[in-house]
């Protein structure tokens, strides 16, 4: 199955710092999400990437074609919250230990 880049940014380059009580609810509920997918075999990693320039989020994850992957994505509690996070999604080749043998 196609694997993808996901990548959560932020409504703000500080977010990671100066969450809310209601932003960080719904960061708790966007981690249950993905750890459910993660569980479902849907999500091979995801996490905070600490960049300098600005955190951001970021999941490995496979699907059937790029619009199953935005289908799943657009249901994460980050983005129904309406408080400005964006998406992107890129494919990729990615090498598992599946697909090298080990």
């Amino acid at each position: 199955m196609p694997h993808f880049f996901c990548k959560l940014i932020a409504p703000r380059a500080t977010f990671a710092f100066d969450m809310n009580e209601s932003e960080k609810a719904v960061m708790g509920e966007h981690a249950a999400y993905w750890l459910g997918m993660m569980n479902e075999g849907a999500v091979l990693v995801f996490g905070p990437v600490m960049d300098p320039k600005g955190p951001f989020g970021m999941g490995i994850m496979e699907g059937a074609d790029e619009s199953d992957v935005r289908r799943r994505t657009d249901a994460d509690p980050a983005m129904t919250a309406g408080i400005g996070f964006k998406v992107e999604i890129m494919p990729m080749r990615a090498i598992t230990r599946e697909t090298c043998g080990h």
